[in-house]
């Protein structure tokens, strides 16, 4: 195992609690409807263009007229997305700090460029990484190698020498096919445990 110098974050479910059921149920009566309207209109499928650099406006428009009758619920969507953040998954964010005295700390995220500065704006640590790439800047999205690739070269790391942690199993794939050391985050990982126990890096 390579020396690790940069650590790459993902943002969305591994530094941010961002969930789109946050807002549907504010709108909808039932559990099974919010979840109904988020795997069948507003799905991860329709989500991921926008992450690739699809606008908002043309997203929107192109799901009301495949679905008017929810037209009002899917303009909701991006017309009212800052209540899809629930907050920053606080014990992660806190690493990045520590980190930051031993190690380059980049973020690597799927995310619209038109909705990621209502993120930034409301949340402090965008400004403590060396660099950050984003799918909707780049018309690129993960697990595609092309936009890992863009990052090591815009930073000019490597990525034996990089860790990579995301929560989706397909852009931790992604990254170890191209040779990243990795951590798949999920809710019951313990990141910091992690870090310091299996990669022994200074926290």
């Amino acid at each position: 195992m390579n020396k690790i110098k940069n650590i790459i974050f993902d943002f969305g479910g591994v530094l941010i609690d961002w969930n789109p059921a946050y807002l549907y149920r504010k709108i909808f009566d039932t559990e099974e409807q919010v979840n109904f309207f988020l795997e069948n209109i507003c799905n991860s499928a329709w989500n991921i263009q926008q992450d690739a650099g699809r606008s908002l406006a043309e997203a929107t428009k192109i799901l009301q007229t495949q679905h008017p009758e929810y037209a009002t619920e899917i303009a909701q969507y991006y017309g009212r997305w800052d209540e899809m953040l629930g907050g920053i998954i606080e014990e992660n964010v806190n690493l990045i700090e520590t980190l930051k005295a031993n190690y380059k700390v980049y973020g690597l995220t799927n995310w619209s460029a038109e909705t990621l500065p209502i993120a930034k704006s409301r949340y402090d640590f965008f400004e403590d990484l060396h660099g950050i790439v984003v799918s909707g800047d780049e018309k690129l999205a993960k697990p595609d190698a092309r936009i890992y690739q863009l990052l090591l070269n815009r930073y000019n790391i490597l990525p034996e020498e990089s860790l990579f942690i995301d929560d989706n199993t397909d852009n931790i794939l992604a990254a170890q096919q191209l040779g990243f050391q990795t951590i798949h985050f999920t809710p019951d990982v313990d990141l910091r445990k992690v870090l310091k126990d299996e990669f022994h890096l200074k926290i």
